[in-house]
């Protein structure tokens, strides 16, 4: 693994500041990585102000946590955008809660709505469980990414770092077992059909 040593000078000479706490070397940090944080940011979120949003935390949270950052662990930028995608599921996780409120709201006023059956809504979180228990942790958390928090393909390659591919190819194994589990259930129970769609 790379240690301190191991890194460029310059970049060595900045790690060694930031871990120190020298405040100059945040600003130098940020000029020099802000942009690729911030480009995380704008291809998860698809908004400039979240992004910026994303950006600022990021470096607030690394700030306050820099005695962790461990050299022989990966670079700064590697660690810094750890971080970044903790922000961007946060900030989503947010979004989400915010778009279910206003949808509650909506109902609340006496728009039309149909939903399901609470107990084939927890039937289903159940089956989903179950399955996800069989995947290996990488597919389980694409998986759940798109199901629990519902992020797009991009969305979900930008928050694990995974290559666009290998997310497809991890959610097609997961909807196919999904599929299979929801038939045989469904068939048992007399309930609709499975959703062939799956997650965007």
């Amino acid at each position: 693994m790379t240690g301190i040593a191991d890194l460029p000078e310059d970049q060595r000479l900045l790690a060694e500041r930031f871990r120190g706490g020298d405040e100059t070397s945040l600003r130098e940090l940020y000029e020099r990585y802000g942009g690729l944080v911030h480009r995380l940011g704008l291809s998860c979120l698809g908004a400039h102000h979240e992004a910026e949003d994303v950006t600022q935390a990021t470096f607030v949270a690394a700030w306050r946590g820099r005695e962790t950052y461990d050299p022989a662990r990966g670079t700064l930028a590697g660690w810094l955008l750890g971080i970044a995608r903790r922000q961007v599921v946060d900030r989503l996780r947010v979004l989400r809660r915010e778009e279910g409120a206003a949808a509650a709201a909506v109902r609340e006023a006496g728009v039309g709505y149909s939903e399901e059956p609470v107990p084939e809504r927890v039937l289903d979180r159940l089956v989903v469980a179950d399955e996800l228990r069989q995947l290996t942790d990488e597919q389980r958390r694409v998986v759940e990414l798109a199901f629990f928090d519902d992020l797009t393909h991009v969305q979900i390659a930008g928050v694990t770092g995974l290559p666009l591919g290998t997310v497809k190819s991890h959610l097609r194994r997961g909807l196919a077992r999904l599929r299979t589990r929801w038939e045989v259930d469904g068939a048992a129970r007399g309930s609709r059909p499975a959703d062939a769609s799956g997650p965007r």
